[in-house]
């Protein structure tokens, strides 16, 4: 799907209109959005600015140069945007194209972060005088959508803390929860970090409006709290992941304590039932009359004694 977007007023020219391209100059367009575009759109855009859109691959490389690119005709860069999926976290590349005039935005999927972009041109454009005000401002809903993500995060990391502190759980789901948690994390402090060498990209150039490097230094001076706020936030995760661990090990001494104990009271009865159990004719209780009730207080005493000392000690 194209979507172009017509200089000056609230015009727009859907897909099936794309031959009109012949037809329109590159004063006339401010904005072009592809969403999983067929290689016949792709090729029309092409032939029309005479460049060379992004495959995917290209878009999802981790270079800088791949990240940001200016030549002397054209601006490219390269994006990774997070998508939040239920409990987890993908993301998707977007493409970035800057030419006579006109933004080229290439993704594979609708993402809130354009939907929103398009409704704030569409209510007023003026605000959007040229093709960089759109891009930066794509940019900046995109960072606002992160600094989202990032309290939803910490709000999960306070109820697993929570649950952690107050019921003391050692489930095994709790871990779980941490580990999905410390994953999404990592990738939205990787996405911010994304956009960081954007606008650092962005701010290095010579080519924007001056009255945008004001607002791009703010962007990254939010970009960097943002970054600082997942460092915490995953900092949280270890701390509370130690905690579970802990709570797992003193679950697992007291186990192993309780056994101990039950081992330690047994083991006079056994060594009495052992002694009189011996096949020896000469014994001095064996012929006794009260030698059976004799040996039965006697294991019943020993793991009394041994019972009282442990309470004593508050081993139980």
């Amino acid at each position: 799907m194209v979507t172009i977007f017509v200089r000056g007023d609230n015009k727009i020219i859907q897909e099936t209109e794309l031959e009109l391209l012949d037809e329109l100059g590159f004063d006339d367009i401010i904005w072009i959005d592809m969403t999983n575009p067929s290689l016949k759109e792709k090729k029309a855009i092409e032939n029309f600015l005479h460049v060379n859109l992004a495959t995917r691959q290209q878009a999802e490389e981790i270079e800088s140069s791949s990240r940001y690119f200016e030549s002397e005709s054209t601006i490219m860069a390269n994006s990774n945007f997070l998508i939040q999926d239920d409990d987890e976290f993908t993301y998707e590349a977007v493409s970035f194209i800057v030419k006579e005039g006109i933004l080229v935005t290439v993704k594979n999927i609708e993402l809130k972060v354009f939907s929103d972009t398009i409704r704030k041109f569409l209510l007023n454009n003026k605000a959007f005088p040229t093709s960089f005000h759109l891009m930066v401002a794509i940019l900046e809903t995109r960072i606002d959508l992160d600094a989202d993500m990032v309290e939803i995060i910490a709000k999960e990391i306070a109820k697993v803390s929570k649950e952690i502190t107050l019921s003391g759980n050692v489930d095994e789901e709790v871990l779980l929860d941490i580990n999905q948690l410390q994953e999404n994390s990592m990738l939205l402090r990787e996405n911010i970090i994304d956009k960081q060498r954007v606008l650092s990209g962005i701010l290095k150039s010579e080519r924007f409006p001056n009255d945008l490097y004001p607002k791009v230094t703010i962007m990254l001076k939010d970009v960097g709290s943002l970054i600082n706020h997942t460092d915490f936030s995953f900092e949280r995760l270890e701390y509370l992941q130690n905690t579970f661990l802990g709570l797992i090990n003193i679950e697992q001494n007291k186990i192993i304590k309780i056994f101990t104990v039950v081992s330690v009271v047994f083991m006079p009865p056994t060594l009495i039932a052992s002694v009189y159990g011996m096949n020896f004719k000469i014994l001095p209780e064996l012929e006794w009359k009260y030698g059976y009730l004799f040996a039965i207080l006697f294991m019943i005493a020993s793991s009394t004694g041994f019972l009282l000392m442990f309470k004593k000690k508050k081993w139980l």
